[in-house]
């Protein structure tokens, strides 16, 4: 992970945060000391171009959504920020078998959940085993507002399967007593620590799902949904009541408040940040770091610095779904056709401006995992003769004859337009062909994809999980309904090969990594062989930070808990920030 430092790059005004107007909280320069030098309060401000589609655990779809949820809510387990290494949670130790298959959990005593009025006095109470069981529950249900089955305990915790059938008992998570709980698998598992640290596997109480139903927003991490909060514009609070300490003792979180602002694109966000409105950017366009360093120059020199940029490689890939259950997509002559029409060097260069880890020529893992050498997966690049010679092969000569087909993309940005108007005009060069578009919300994207009421679909798939199955998994067969009316998600292709899934669940189920990656890049292999989706480029990230922000430490994974965040700018820089402001 390479990290690179900007100084001083616009006007130290800009530093001054969350004062001055309604939308901006109060001031985030704290002032109360905590042990080892780390300080209390403040609020940190950033922003997302997508809002939040839902808040309840088992139905987050998108990104947003589940970096909120990851504050809001606490699992047995958590990532650690900076390695992605599992962590103590509400769980405060654990033991695995020697079968590999059955893992005991120890709650942590007096760990609350949040207060709110669903509790008797408004009180939040405290978590217990059986909180998780029905947690587990829920997630197991076969309910429409359930997304989160198939790629949590589906095929692998003990009678998982059957309780979404609505034909036995969760058998698989026992309560043993209040603070103990025992989970059994049916195969052994490389990656279940990793799955329960998913926002998706967060406690919550069946209080607030009373209440609340699918609007909850009440769970046991370390901040609050604010009820004054929009679409626009999402305040969390710190819970007062969080048990959480960090390794000095200190109660967490160390931060007043949270505030998403949502933007239509990544050029405004980045006036707001210039504007003093934000003090973190976390994908930023490569062209305007080169604008700012050109234009900026001369502030290099300052130290401490005003700014960091952290650049990292990440387990991101942006890639179009086809779908295969029809027309003229269920023809893999026809997808491997538009596979090599394609030239992702000339995407990433002169669309993207480089600003990715480089062209998705391989399979859809990204190259972010060591011991998954993704250059052995033979995927696609430009060669326009066997294109042309596929799509004739699959009745289309010149493409004549050849449908007008639609891609449909979420709104959030100019980047995915622009994207495909490129690969619109190379098809049409190359193939002869006419793809239209269509920009529509996400949530109107996620209901046209899953229900199989598209062509092609721009997708995006950010790790769950710090694993190349959390990639495979999205094309697993065995959630695929047999009506093609009902859902499929995240298999939104509506793909199933045997022996794609054969390999898959040898992989997903072996003891140990070397056999599960060896599986894992054979399911790979199938998988572009039969090319459901068109492997775009793999995401490099440029994040800007505001200088003084502690902790937000960047991954791979963009997995971000703010619970032991704090704000901490150095003295010349605070009195520097408070003369400015008079």
């Amino acid at each position: 992970m390479k990290k690179t430092t900007i100084l001083t790059i616009f006007s130290t005004l800009l530093i001054a945060s969350c004062g001055g107007d309604k939308n901006n909280e109060h001031n985030s320069t704290p002032t109360v000391e905590a042990k080892g030098g780390k300080v209390y309060g403040g609020c940190l401000r950033m922003a997302e171009t997508e809002s939040y589609q839902s808040l309840n655990p088992i139905s987050i779809l998108d990104v947003t959504s589940n970096f909120i949820a990851t504050q809001i809510y606490d699992g047995l387990v958590r990532l650690n920020n900076g390695t992605l290494k599992v962590e103590p949670a509400l769980a405060q130790k654990w033991e695995v078998d020697a079968t590999g298959t059955k893992y005991t959990f120890h709650l942590k005593k007096g760990a609350t959940f949040q207060d709110d009025k669903c509790f008797s006095g408004g009180v939040g109470r405290e978590v217990k085993a059986a909180d998780f069981k029905y947690s587990f529950e829920l997630l197991c249900k076969n309910t429409s507002e359930n997304e989160a089955f198939f790629s949590t305990f589906k095929d692998r915790v003990k009678g998982a399967n059957a309780y979404y059938e609505g034909k036995g008992e969760l058998d698989g998570v026992k309560v043993i007593d209040d603070y103990t709980l025992e989970i059994t698998l049916e195969h052994p598992s490389t990656v279940f620590l990793q799955i329960l640290a998913e926002s998706l596997c967060g406690v919550v109480a069946k209080e607030a799902v009373d209440k609340y139903g699918k609007d909850m927003k009440i769970g046991a991490g370390a901040f609050v949904f604010d009820a004054s909060s929009n679409k626009e514009r999402i305040i969390l609070r710190k819970n007062p009541n969080y048990y959480g300490v960090d390794s000095s003792g200190n109660k967490l979180p160390f931060l007043d408040s949270l505030i998403i602002f949502i933007t239509p694109s990544k050029d405004q966000e980045l006036t707001l940040f210039k504007e003093g409105k934000l003090d973190m950017i976390t994908s930023l366009p490569s062209q305007s770091i080169k604008e700012m360093v050109e234009t900026q120059i001369q502030d290099f020199q300052s130290a401490p610095p005003k700014y960091l940029l952290d650049n990292a490689a990440e387990m991101i890939t942006q890639y179009y779904t086809f779908n295969v259950s029809r027309p003229p997509f269920d023809n893999p002559k026809v997808r491997k056709a538009f596979n090599m029409a394609i030239n992702r060097r000339r995407i990433v260069e002169e669309v993207l401006n480089n600003q990715a880890f480089g062209p998705g020529i391989n399979g859809i893992t990204p190259p972010t995992f060591p011991a998954y050498d993704i250059s052995k997966i033979k995927g696609y690049d430009i060669d326009v003769a066997e294109a042309k010679k596929l799509l004739a092969e699959a009745g289309y000569p010149n493409g004549r004859a050849f449908p007008t087909v639609k891609l449909i993309l979420n709104s959030g940005g100019a980047r995915n337009t622009n994207v495909v108007v490129e690969i619109q005009k190379q098809l049409l060069e190359n193939l002869n062909v006419n793809v239209d578009f269509e920009v529509i919300p996400m949530a109107k994207k996620l209901e046209l994809s899953s229900t199989g009421q598209s062509d092609i679909v721009r997708d995006a798939w950010v790790a769950d999980y710090p694993s190349p199955e959390s990639f495979l998994s999205m094309f697993y067969g065995a959630g695929v309904p047999k009506d093609a009316a009902q859902k499929s998600y995240p298999n939104t292709a509506r793909y199933k090969n045997a022996q794609y899934d054969k390999y898959f669940e040898l992989g997903r189920d072996a003891i140990n990594r070397d056999s599960s990656f060896a599986y894992f890049m054979k399911a790979e292999q199938q998988l572009m062989n039969d090319a459901p989706l068109m492997v775009l480029w793999y995401d490099g990230n440029y994040r800007l930070t505001r200088y003084g922000i502690q902790n937000a430490n960047t991954n791979a994974m963009r997995y971000r808990n703010f619970s032991d965040v704090y704000i901490k700018m150095p003295a010349s820089t605070k009195k520097e920030t408070k003369d400015s402001a008079k």
